[in-house]
């Protein structure tokens, strides 16, 4: 057994939530280059070198991506042979979340009651924490700072089962049809097939780490990134909602199994700011 203190898990949430916001990773920066090359809108290539030279100014001043710095999304994988000492995983994330907000200068904005006052929490937290038991004597983190803009154009569905992989498409392109320019596009599109409501809610947050570019190790459901990948970008939506042939830059699926009568569906979107940084203890 091996023990971590509390301690050094807030540190590193509070390294990576500040690394997440002042950097994009390198490939959706790779891939904001890929649509350049491929965008055929004057005002859609305008909007992509305008990204890119964002994310520029971001790194190089260490200064937000976006004025919208998140909700805190955090993935923790512990290892079962750790020990987490001094506090419990909750409050060392939420601690770490609060000294990013102060360290880094990032908006608060989580409200402590959703539904009467509203009243900010002032420190960024809650964190969703998202905890899994693995195999091993680590501690992975993954955040995953996500803005309103896009949260607020997800979806969820429970289709029929005989809807199949045709019926996953429509969802997903009507998601984004619907959403427009609202979720900063052009986006990415995690989506979480099977198991129950809430678990293709969170299947379809979970994609979201997945890499640009990355497919799905399963050619089948590769193959049904791809279509909707394709279906979505004929849209016609393209950078930031002007029109063009870039709407979408990567869609990721994850699946699980589910009950005979079902096929839950969920569509996490994802801006053109898809931030996210992991690291072990």
């Amino acid at each position: 057994m091996r023990d971590i203190p509390a301690s050094d898990i807030t540190a590193l949430v509070a390294r990576l939530y500040q690394d997440a916001n002042f950097n994009l990773p390198s490939d959706v920066i790779g891939a904001l280059e890929g649509a350049l090359l491929e965008e055929k809108s004057l005002t859609g290539i305008e909007v992509l070198e305008t990204l890119l030279k964002n994310a520029g100014i971001a790194a190089r001043k260490r200064v937000p991506l976006c004025q919208d710095t998140g909700l805190a999304v955090v993935f923790a994988e512990v290892g079962r042979d750790v020990h987490i000492t001094g506090s419990t995983p909750q409050e060392a994330v939420d601690e770490g979340v609060d000294q990013a907000r102060r360290e880094g200068h990032l908006r608060a904005s989580i409200v402590s009651d959703p539904c009467f006052d509203r009243v900010n929490t002032g420190t960024n937290a809650p964190a969703m924490l998202h905890l899994e038991l693995v195999p091993g004597d680590s501690v992975k983190i993954s955040v995953l700072p996500k803005g309103a803009g896009s949260e607020n154009m997800s979806r969820t569905a429970m289709l029929k089962p005989a809807d199949g992989p045709d019926g996953i498409i429509r969802f997903a392109v009507d998601t984004v049809e619907a959403a427009g320019a609202n979720p900063c596009p052009p986006v990415f599109l995690g989506i979480g097939v099977g198991g129950s409501m809430d678990r293709a809610a969170l299947l379809a947050k979970k994609a979201l780490l997945r890499p640009a570019g990355e497919a799905h190790i399963d050619p089948r459901l590769g193959g049904l990134e791809q279509k909707i990948m394709d279906a979505v970008n004929d849209l016609g939506i393209g950078p930031g909602g002007f029109g063009g042939v870039v709407t979408c830059l990567g869609v990721a699926i994850e699946e699980y199994p589910c009950h005979i009568a079902t096929l839950p569906v969920a569509v996490n979107i994802q801006c053109n700011s898809a931030r996210r940084a992991s690291g072990r203890i």
